[in-house]
């Protein structure tokens, strides 16, 4: 009994020496977490079938918790325009986010965009999800 006794004194003090470690790794910091979108066309819109047809892009940014509760944290809306004045992949329409104060661990961003395609009074709803959880960096590519 005595032998088990002398160890008591060891472990209390190793277990003081985890303690703090393993709390601090628990709490999760704020972070920051940066997004670039790149919108283009990726066909050759110069026929003319294509000249009464016109795409406008809605971009979503959403934070979700460990709840699943869904938070719209940043959004716009660039207005139809004609499908030939897209730009091609090489001169793209960028535009860099940050989103700061996000919990590390238990939370995370979800990107949607959705691409309405009106073509003389038809449209046409194409939406997409960007799932950004574990980097500190995403790139969406949107192409129209």
């Amino acid at each position: 009994m005595n032998k088990y006794l002398a160890w008591l004194p060891a472990l209390m003090a190793l277990a003081a020496v985890i303690y703090k470690p393993v709390t601090e790794a628990r709490k999760s910091t704020p972070e920051s977490k940066d997004i670039s979108f790149a919108i283009y066309k990726s066909s050759n819109y110069s026929s003319n079938i294509y000249d009464n047809t016109s795409a406008q892009v809605e971009i979503t940014v959403e934070k979700v918790n460990s709840k699943g509760k869904h938070s719209v944290i940043w959004q716009k809306v660039l207005d139809a325009k004609s499908l030939n004045y897209y730009p091609s992949f090489e001169n793209a329409l960028k535009q860099n986010i940050t989103i700061h104060n996000l919990n590390g661990g238990k939370e995370y961003l979800i990107v949607n965009y959705t691409l309405t395609y009106n073509s003389k009074g038809s449209e046409l709803r194409m939406h997409e999800g960007v799932i950004v959880k574990d980097q500190n960096s995403a790139k969406v590519d949107i192409s129209i």
